[in-house]
This record gives C-alpha cells, structure tokens and sequence, in this order.
C-alpha cells in the first residue's frame, strides 16, 4: 500500500504540502450514484478551517473544496473521485530563520533522518494541515454511512485539567470548544486562552460516538473493529493514546462491574463500547482519542540543528493553543472513513447508497 494512502476498499490518497500550492485526496471505491456536491464536503471542512475562533490559529484559509472528477450530473460514478484545496494564506517566512533547527515534539528530526531533504516550511507533509483532506474525504463517507442511519459524532471532553460531565449534542457546535457540556465550556476556552497568552499551549480528549452500527462489521483477530479505528484516530499526528467503552478505566473494575449483560433483546450496558471480539455488537461505538498540546509554542526550548549541536529555539507564527476544537471533524473523519472501509468489506453487508442520499 502507498504509504500516503488509508484503507482497503474504501482507499483514501493524500497528497501537497502545508506551504505549497495546494492540498487534496483521492478517494477511490466511492459507490456510484451517491448525490454529492462541493457543498456536501464543505460543510465539513468550515468546521476544521483554520482563523474560525479566537481558540484556534489565525492562519485565514477559506479551504474551498474543488471536486475535480468522480461526480457527473450531480451523481458519483463509481470512478475516483478527486478533491482539491488551494492553499492561499501561508507564511514561511517564521520558518525560515529556523530551517536548521529541529522543533521539539514535532517531526522535523525523524523527516530529516529518513529522508535527509524535508520540506522546512510549516513542517511540510507532516503539518496538520494534510487533515484537511482527511476531512473532505471524510465527508463523503459520512454521507455514504448516512445513507444506511449511522451517524459519526465527536467532541471535545477534556481540556488540561477541565472536563465534561454531560454529554448535549446539541451544543458540541454553539460553542468555540465543541465541548458538549454547556456548563464547562467556557472554562475550556479559558484554559486555551490562558495557554496562548502565555505562548504555550494544552492538550485534551476528544470523544467519538457512532450510532446506528449494525453487527458483524469488522475481522475476528488482526483487522479488528477497535483496532482498524485506533489505526486510523492514531494517523492523526496529534493523537497519543485511544481507547473505547471503559478503556484504561477497566482496570479498576471487577470483571463483574466491567462485562455487559444481556437481556430479552440485547446488552443492558455498553462498557465495551459497541465492539466485542472485534467486532460490532450492534450497541453505539464510544471512544476517546488523547490529543497532545500542541507542538508549536513561542516559549523558548532547548533543541539542536542539523550538525547535531545544541541550540535554543522559539517557534513563532500562527498556530493552534489547543487543537481540540479542530481535531473535532478530523477525528469524525477518520472514524467514518473506518467505517465506510469496513462495511464494504463485510460479506455480510451489500452496499448501493439509497436515492437521494
């Protein structure tokens, strides 16, 4: 498999650079007769596009999506559907001064050391800024999913030490944070805003919801449902750790507090998180990605340049104090991309998106 590509059957290929030209992705096994329009992809991407808060980056990027093949007369055909996003609004030269230097808790020296030639400028192919192909793309499997009742629906749960103790959907997107606890979520945006005035950053956890997954999706051992979903939530750069149901929790509980019991019906509890044995149960998929506080801060760190010697670095520009409240889609994205994967590969499941998807 390319390595800049994700999935089996359900093929995603993206390619650019975060300072270049432009970004965009090739998604290959889109059923055809999907009604699908710009519009449809750029409803996703509005909600990760940079300069959207006072939380984010202030990088002014209008992503607009240009679909350049697979769609004829409103309908994809079946063929590869290509996207582009043209990038209008980078600024390299903060990164000029710092070319040499590797920058701490990114990819800067790993890059150099397989490649030996990396694009310096905003990090090249390893910004975050390739995500947002992830999302187009995504947008097209959650409309596909869709087709079939399954909805993919994240949130922001956690920032530095404040968490959300309720789950309204319905807030997740009043609100900068995309927190769906209206009680906390100013105490989230402040948590951020204290971090950027400060010129660091923090982390969080974003949680992910899938209803409507019907049984049987996913490989009884190495392709299994929970590990084909960390697979994709972990391509995110900014991903440390997933877990589903419980998660690390469970080793706290007794096997009795931890299992789900059965009834007339069905389960009673969902503590596994909608996946056993690898594969669906039928019950809402619930899992949680740890996000890392963001990479780039103006506080000065110790690092070293490309001879190898000491040196003290600075990262200025215009970068994210949390990427929380932008994960939000991209982690949406990549569940839902699983997903479509997924169901296509079941032999169980015969897929044509219904009229007027």
């Amino acid at each position: 498999m390319p390595f800049s590509s994700y999935g089996h059957v359900f093929r995603i290929t993206t390619f650019g650079e975060s300072h270049g030209p432009g970004i965009g992705v090739v998604v290959d096994g889109v059923p055809s007769g999907l009604e699908l329009t710009e519009a449809d992809v750029q409803k996703e991407l509005d909600r990760r596009r940079p300069g959207q808060s006072l939380l984010t980056t202030q990088r002014k990027e209008e992503d607009k999506v240009e679909i350049l093949s697979g769609v004829f007369e409103g309908l994809t055909t079946g063929a590869p559907l290509a996207m582009l996003i043209r990038n209008h609004d980078a600024d390299s030269s903060k990164y000029e001064k710092i070319k040499h230097l590797f920058r701490p808790a990114h990819a800067d020296y790993t890059y150099h050391v397989k490649y030996h030639h990396r694009d310096w400028r905003g990090g090249g192919r390893s910004s975050g800024r390739e995500t947002a192909c992830r999302v187009a793309a995504g947008a097209v499997a959650k409309k596909l999913l869709a087709s079939r009742g399954m909805r993919v629906v994240a949130a922001t749960v956690k920032v530095k030490d404040v968490v959300a103790r309720q789950w309204i959907e319905e807030e997740i997107e009043r609100n900068p944070a995309r927190c769906p606890d209206p009680e906390v979520a100013a105490a989230m945006a402040t948590r951020i805003t204290e971090a950027r005035s400060q010129g660091d950053s923090v982390g969080g956890v974003i949680e992910g919801r899938v209803t409507g997954v019907p049984p049987g999706l996913g490989e009884p051992i190495y392709d299994k449902l929970d590990a084909m979903i960390a697979h994709g939530l972990f391509s995110i750069g900014t991903v440390r750790g997933v877990e589903f149901g419980n998660g690390f929790a469970c080793t706290d509980l007794h096997g009795s507090e931890n299992n789900d019991p059965m009834g007339k019906g069905g389960f009673l509890s969902n503590r596994c998180g909608g996946i056993l044995g690898g594969l669906s149960n039928g019950m809402p998929i619930v899992f949680r990605a740890a996000i890392k506080p963001t990479a780039s801060i103006a506080k000065w760190q110790k690092t070293m340049d490309v001879e190898g010697q000491p040196a003290d670095i600075r990262v200025e520009g215009r970068h994210d104090p949390c990427i929380c409240p932008r994960a939000v889609p991209v982690v949406e994205a990549m569940a839902a991309l699983t997903l479509m994967d997924a169901l296509l590969m079941s032999p169980v499941q015969e897929f044509m998106p219904k009229s007027g998807a």
